[in-house]
C-alpha cells in the first residue's frame, strides 16, 4: 500500500537514525551546504574514480562493443531507478535508498562475476575450497568506500569518503542472489567487516532491503534483452521462456489472463520490471516484510533458472571467462614478480616495458602501501594524498592484497591493454 513504510523509513523519527547519520570521521564543512548526509554521501559516490569506471565494467556480456548492451554503470542506474521507485510508493527515504543503489557496485571486478571467482581463487589458494570466500564484490564495495576512494577537500587534499553507517551498511549488505520473501532489515547495527559472506544477514534499513531486492529486479529482465541481441536464444528458448510465462503467471489461450502480466503480454525489461515493483508495492508490509506475490516469486525462481541455462552459462560466455581469467592471473603474476622492487623503491625498473602499468600500479602504491619511491620520500605528501598505508610492500600476504585490490579497480578495457602490453614483443 502507498506510504505503508512510512513510520519504519529511516528519518529523524526512527529510532536508528543517530546510527544511520553516524560516520568514523566528521566531513569539512562548507558553511553553505543545503544537501542533507545521505545527499553528501550520494555526490561522494558519483563524483569518486571506482564509479566512473563503472561505465566499463561487465555487467554479463564482457568489454562489450555493442553501446546499447549493458554495463556494470547502467546496471546500477536501474537499480537506483527501481529502488527509488519503490521507496518512493511505500514511504521510505528515497535519499539513503537511491545513494546504496549508486554505490553498490563500485568494488566489481573487472569481466563482471567471472572476474570476482577469478581474484577470488588467486586468494583462496589450493587448499581452502570449502572455507569462507576472501574477495566477494560486496565487502569490496564496502572496502573502496572506506579506504580506497578519495576526493580532494577545498584545499585539494585527497581524502577518504568517510560515509555515513546506513550507507555503508546498505553496500556490503545487497547480495540479490539469494531468493527470499519477507525480508526485514535487522535491529542491531555491528561491525560491518565480521561479514565473512555475502547475503548471511539483511541490511540495518528498510532502505538498504529496497535496494537489495531492486538489485534482482534490474539484471533479471535486462539480461534477457542482451541476450536477445546478441542472439543467444535458440526457438527452444524461446518456447521455454514462453512457458514459463503460461505456467507461473497463468498467461495463456486458456488462462483467459488471470494473474498475467499486468502491463502486457511481451517478456521485456520494461514490462517486467514495471511488472515485478507493482506486485511488490501491493503485496509488502512493514509486517509481512518486502516480498512477491507467491505467483511472482515462482515466476523470478524460474527466471533465474532459465538465466543461468541459457545465458551465465552460455558457451560463448565460457569461452571468453577463459580469456579473461588468463588476463587476469597473467597481471596477479606479473605484479608478484615486482615485489623485490617495490621493496626497495623501484617498481618502474621491474616495469619499465609497461609504461600503463607501470605508472598506474606506483601510484597505487604510494597511496595505499608503505612504499617509498627511490629518491623521493615524501612523494605522498607531494601528491597531497591524506591516506594511511593500509598494504605492506615487505609482507607477501599484504602485496598479495595489494595486488587484488589493484586489479579489482580495473575496467575491463584496461586490463586488456596492459595484458596486451605484457604479451606483445
Amino acid at each position: 500500500m502507498k506510504d505503508s513504510f512510512k513510520n519504519v523509513a529511516c528519518t529523524e523519527t526512527n529510532n536508528k537514525w543517530n546510527v544511520c547519520i553516524s560516520r568514523e570521521n566528521s566531513l569539512y564543512s562548507r558553511g553553505n551546504d543545503i544537501r542533507s548526509e545521505f545527499e553528501r554521501d550520494y555526490t561522494r559516490i558519483l563524483h569518486c574514480q571506482a564509479y566512473r569506471r563503472l561505465k566499463h565494467k561487465t555487467q554479463v556480456f564482457f568489454a562489450p562493443q555493442n553501446d546499447h548492451v549493458c554495463t556494470r554503470m547502467e546496471h546500477v542506474q536501474h537499480v537506483a531507478s527501481v529502488a527509488s521507485t519503490i521507496a518512493k510508493y511505500l514511504g521510505l527515504n528515497q535519499e539513503l535508498t537511491q545513494t546504496i543503489a549508486l554505490g553498490h557496485d563500485i568494488g566489481h571486478a573487472p569481466f563482471g562475476h567471472h572476474g570476482e571467482d577469478c581474484l577470488n581463487k588467486l586468494l583462496m589458494g589450493k587448499n581452502e575450497a570449502n572455507a569462507p570466500k576472501k574477495f566477494w564484490h560486496e565487502r569490496n564495495s564496502l572496502f573502496f568506500a572506506d579506504y580506497i576512494e578519495t576526493l580532494p577537500n577545498p584545499d585539494g587534499i585527497e581524502k577518504l569518503l568517510d560515509l555515513t553507517y546506513a550507507v555503508r551498511d546498505g553496500l556490503i549488505c545487497h547480495c540479490g542472489e539469494i531468493d527470499q520473501q519477507g525480508i526485514k532489515p535487522r535491529q542491531e547495527a555491528i561491525d560491518l567487516y565480521s561479514l565473512k559472506r555475502p547475503g548471511i544477514i539483511q541490511p540495518f534499513t528498510w532502505e538498504g532491503c529496497v535496494v537489495k531486492i531492486a538489485d534482482k529486479i534490474a539484471y533479471l529482465g535486462r539480461d534477457l534483452e542482451d541476450a536477445r541481441t546478441y542472439h543467444l536464444f535458440d526457438m527452444g528458448a524461446y518456447r521455454q521462456l514462453r512457458e514459463i510465462v503460461a505456467t507461473t503467471l497463468g498467461l495463456g489461450e486458456k488462462s483467459k489472463g488471470n494473474n498475467a502480466f499486468r502491463s502486457g503480454k511481451a517478456v521485456n525489461t520494461t514490462v517486467l520490471i514495471n511488472d515485478l515493483i507493482v506486485d511488490l508495492c501491493q503485496q509488502s508490509s512493514p509486517e509481512k516484510g518486502l516480498c512477491f506475490s507467491a505467483e511472482y516469486f515462482n515466476f523470478i525462481l524460474q527466471l533465474k533458472k532459465f538465466n543461468f541455462a541459457h545465458i551465465y552459462t552460455h558457451w560463448r560466455l565460457t569461452e571468453f571467462g577463459h580469456y579473461a581469467e588468463n588476463i587476469i592471473e597473467t597481471l596477479y603474476r606479473t605484479l608478484q614478480r615486482t615485489q623485490p622492487y617495490a621493496q626497495n623503491g623501484r617498481i618502474n625498473s621491474a616495469l619499465k616495458n609497461y609504461p600503463n602499468l607501470s605508472k598506474t600500479f606506483e601510484d597505487w602504491l604510494i597511496k595505499y602501501s608503505d612504499y617509498k619511491v627511490q629518491n623521493i620520500p615524501d612523494r605522498k605528501r607531494i601528491l597531497k594524498y591524506d591516506t594511511k598505508p593500509i598494504f605492506s610492500v615487505f609482507d607477501n600476504d599484504s602485496f598479495q592484497k595489494c595486488i587484488i585490490e589493484y586489479i579489482s579497480g580495473m575496467t575491463d578495457q584496461f586490463a586488456i591493454s596492459v595484458y596486451n602490453e605484457i604479451i606483445s614483443f
